[in-house]
């Protein structure tokens, strides 16, 4: 037994939080609970659930030079992140039975909850992947990106239909191809891949899957939507949908300072667009934030921008950005909270997860709100060693906790007990 006292809540609230530690549930909260076990006085420190990051790519199987289950959860824990969603688009993909269970195996080693997301590719075996304990379709690729899994709309389609049949969410990465700018191919400068992977692009393709998701009555989920008119046309269609941090915080504005190191896919748009992304991640009409985690190593990035690889670090730097912005009141820990935990849970049927409630589960976060850090990429614990928010600020958990399990506290890792949320 465990009773964290006196601690403050997203809703301003302070209240104990007891927990069964051997069930791994919250078993009571109160205001003045009666001591019982272990006590951590958490008086002047923020109680938080445990965040739900439902988009990273721990690159394994394949490319284990870029991250690993092991290396990627240690970020995800130390950023007070619980439970992790990984993409398919691995080596192999994750498209079949076997590729399913080769990434299981490996996942093993992570030190924080996880799901594992099913692919699709021309030569995918749905009767076989269908089967596992995915927890949802996708990233579904509509434009080709790190791993070349884009397909064609008809097969779009058929996977819609397969999935919902299953009642799968289906998270769809969302760009057309065709209207990508190819005049931007004749330039060389970091802002180049923006041009080219245009914002019209992104619309464009989420209305498209959209119109397939409300005719076969889908339950879409939009990926990292980068732009304003994306985030609508997802909302307008009901679709849900997450802003990353990097499109969150970041433009092309910053390109001359990241150059290659600020190339992903969808790219950094405009500042005017970014403003309007933030005032729809702060006023709810954007359902989550995830971090489309994607570590690629410094020599990778240290390339052209044709010829560098699309993706950035960020499993552990989302949850302390986000808190420093409501420690300035840019956002509320409400809807912080919300952002990380709540939405995540209820989208992608996690029922016991993403909430302080009793007989949830004890997946926690303590913070102190006042304290701040430098982001420094010396100091996280992501394998590619470097991060877009270099030099920014941030609070970090003093202590992550999963399933009552004291995964991370002030420095430390306890043990790698992570589960597939769906087994």
């Amino acid at each position: 037994m465990l009773t964290i006292r006196n601690a403050t809540l997203p809703d301003g609230s302070k209240r104990d939080v007891r927990i069964e530690t051997d069930a791994g549930r919250i078993s009571a909260i109160g205001s003045s609970l009666t001591e019982s076990g272990e006590v951590v006085d958490a008086t002047g420190k923020l109680l938080l659930p445990g965040a739900i990051d439902a988009h990273v790519h721990f690159r394994q199987p394949g490319f284990s030079h870029k991250e690993t289950w092991e290396t990627g959860s240690k970020s995800a824990a130390a950023g007070g992140v619980t439970t992790v969603v990984d993409q398919p688009n691995t080596n192999p993909p994750t498209v079949d039975g076997p590729s399913f269970d080769e990434k299981a195996e490996l996942a093993a080693e992570s030190y924080v909850d996880y799901g594992i997301n099913g692919g699709v590719t021309p030569d995918w075996n749905p009767d076989e992947l269908l089967d596992e304990p995915i927890l949802a379709l996708g990233e579904v690729f509509l434009a080709d990106s790190t791993g070349k899994m884009g397909i064609e709309a008809d097969l779009f389609r058929s996977a819609v239909e397969r999935a919902t049949d299953k009642y799968l969410v289906v998270t769809v990465h969302a760009e057309n191809a065709d209207l990508f700018d190819s005049d931007a191919k004749s330039r060389d400068d970091a802002d180049a891949w923006s041009a080219y992977r245009t914002a019209e692009a992104e619309s464009d393709a989420v209305e498209r899957a959209c119109e397939i998701g409300i005719e076969l009555g889908a339950r879409l989920h939009i990926a990292h939507t980068s732009t304003p008119e994306g985030i609508d046309a997802a909302t307008e269609a009901g679709a849900t949908c997450e802003v990353t941090p990097h499109h969150m915080f970041l433009s092309r504005d910053d390109l001359d300072e990241l150059g290659t190191f600020g190339r992903m896919n969808p790219p950094l748009r405009s500042e005017e667009r970014r403003e309007e992304v933030f005032a729809r991640v702060a006023d709810g009409t954007v359902d989550m934030i995830a971090t489309d985690h994607a570590p690629h190593t410094r020599e990778e990035k240290d390339a052209g921008i044709w010829d560098a690889p699309s993706g950035v670090p960020g499993v552990e730097t989302m949850l302390p950005l986000l808190l420093e912005e409501a420690r300035k009141d840019n956002l509320s820990y409400e809807r912080v909270a919300d952002l990380t935990a709540r939405t995540p849970s209820k989208v992608f049927g996690l029922p016991r997860k993403g909430r302080i409630e009793e007989g949830r589960m004890a997946d926690l976060v303590l913070v102190d709100p006042d304290t701040t850090r430098e982001i420094r990429a010396e100091d996280l614990h992501t394998k590619c060693d470097w991060t877009p928010f270099e030099g920014w600020t941030g609070v970090f958990p003093e202590m992550t906790m999963v399933r009552g399990n004291v995964v991370f506290e002030d420095g430390e890792f306890g043990e790698q007990i992570g589960e597939n949320v769906r087994a």
